[in-house]
């Protein structure tokens, strides 16, 4: 490798990788939370046909994302990076497929119709464009510097960006989406929803094009052909990185987390609208992770140096899991001591979502350690389909289960029976799945204090020695 140092590593490296993120989840985190509400109760779509179609959306995730892997790969790395011009080209067709999702004029054509529009504009959005913009500007980390202490960095700006935008849309968006009828019920104002679609599409590539202009990248290949000539045969190396146990525990302790967050976060609509009758105290429980996210920056990284990731992550997942389960026994009525309970149950898993890049990280070098080789990109990217098969997983049984409890998309109000059914799901299935993330950091994934620092130790001498050879 070689470095293309013309402006050093700094703070617009940092805050231009955050914005990156601040962009994606403008479409991101607003189809994962409130694109089902639109399809229901704009659309009037099925919830167990939406469960679907997200099912099968990501199955071609499988396909798309491997193959913008190789794309980007293989692109000549020209005066502007490898990774950074797909960002410029990508950040408009992204956006306006993102905003092409939410036509609320189109809610009177023919059922069969509006199925049709949803399927073709949701794959469009994520399958083609959001992956053509996502899988480079993740790849693009590896490539702004070399340093292992910039790219942690990079890494927790990049959840800092994730965070913030997270939390200003599960704000302003039930805000502006949702109004209160003469009856007390909540219901979504169609034309607000388009509007505010547009507003992100708009904010979204104004991020992209501030990311596009403050990043830069540094490391470029020297010799691309011996670099894949060293890697080896892609099968051998999927055969080898399949037996790896620390692999399969991250990978199913991430879906289990992604499964009970995402669909936590998609029912929160239903609970509140439909349960509690306050789409407001949804926006005040959404700025809840402000906190959380402050405690555990201040935190989490000396905690986890002292006692472990792992150990903290079991630790977090579990008391989650507990709380969560308490919380549906008690069957809360007032939504301000449910949002008080839930804070505290979020902050458990909140440690395990800032510490799950590292514990890739740890994982691709156990692999270097065991075998001597190392696989970032094969490793990264397997961990990547598995939190899309867990996003994948959380948006169809969301649909399935509110399916199953006889929800009505077309009703204003639902019945007390399905009311109480969407609270035991929000409570109880979050609870279960958080236990059982424990239960594999702790059985499964077994790369503990001890065995990361032994790992660092040996890697650190290894490279020491091929350094001074």
């Amino acid at each position: 490798m070689s470095k293309n140092d013309n402006r050093p590593f700094g703070i617009s490296d940092k805050v231009g990788y955050m914005l990156g993120d601040v962009a994606n989840d403008f479409s991101f985190i607003f189809a994962s939370t409130f694109v089902m509400v639109f399809y229901s109760k704009v659309m009037g779509i099925s919830t167990g046909l939406i469960g679907t179609m997200f099912l099968i959306a990501r199955c071609i995730d499988a396909f798309t994302d491997i193959g913008m892997g190789r794309i980007a790969d293989r692109a000549r790395t020209g005066r502007n990076g490898k990774f950074r011009p797909w960002i410029l080209r990508m950040c408009g067709p992204v956006a306006i497929a993102s905003f092409l999702m939410y036509q609320s004029g189109l809610q009177s054509i023919p059922y069969g119709a509006k199925v049709a529009y949803m399927f073709v504009t949701y794959i469009l959005w994520g399958s083609v464009f959001y992956t053509s913009i996502n899988i480079p500007y993740g790849s693009m980390a590896s490539v702004i510097s070399q340093n292992p202490k910039d790219r942690s960095s990079l890494s927790v700006f990049r959840s800092m960006g994730g965070m913030f935008a997270g939390i200003l849309i599960s704000v302003v968006a039930p805000l502006v989406i949702y109004y209160t009828d003469a009856a007390g019920n909540q219901v979504v104002n169609s034309t607000n929803f388009t509007i505010l679609a547009g507003v992100f599409s708009v904010c979204a590539i104004i991020c992209y094009l501030l990311c596009y202009k403050m990043c830069t990248e540094r490391v470029v290949l020297a010799d691309q052909k011996a670099a894949e000539a060293r890697r080896g045969n892609v099968l051998e190396s999927l055969k080898e990185i399949a037996g790896s146990r620390a692999l399969l525990g991250i990978i199913l302790s991430a879906l289990l987390m992604l499964l009970a967050s995402l669909m936590s976060q998609g029912l929160n609509n239903y609970l509140y609208a439909d349960y509690f009758k306050n789409t407001t105290a949804l926006s005040l429980s959404a700025m809840l992770q402000l906190p959380v996210m402050l405690i555990l920056a201040a935190f989490s990284t000396k905690l986890a140096v002292k006692f472990g990731k792992r150990e903290c992550g079991i630790v977090g997942m579990l008391a989650s899991g507990v709380l969560y389960v308490l919380i549906g026994i008690l069957h809360v009525t007032e939504v301000w001591v449910f949002i008080g309970l839930v804070f505290f149950a979020m902050i458990g898993m909140s440690f395990f979502t800032m510490q799950c890049f590292a514990l890739v990280t740890d994982v691709i070098d156990d692999k270097e350690v065991t075998t001597g080789k190392r696989d970032d990109g094969t490793i990264y990217g397997i961990y990547s389909f598995s939190r899309k098969i867990g996003q994948a997983l959380a948006g169809g049984m969301s649909g399935w289960a509110l399916a199953m409890i006889g929800y009505d998309e077309l009703a204003v109000a639902q019945t007390e029976q399905v009311a109480r059914g969407i609270y035991n799901i929000s409570t109880f299935f979050p609870g279960i799945v958080y236990l059982l993330g424990a239960a594999v950091l702790f059985f499964i994934y077994l790369l503990g204090k001890k065995r990361v620092e032994s790992n660092a130790a040996q890697l650190e001498k290894r490279h020491a020695g091929k350094a001074e050879s």
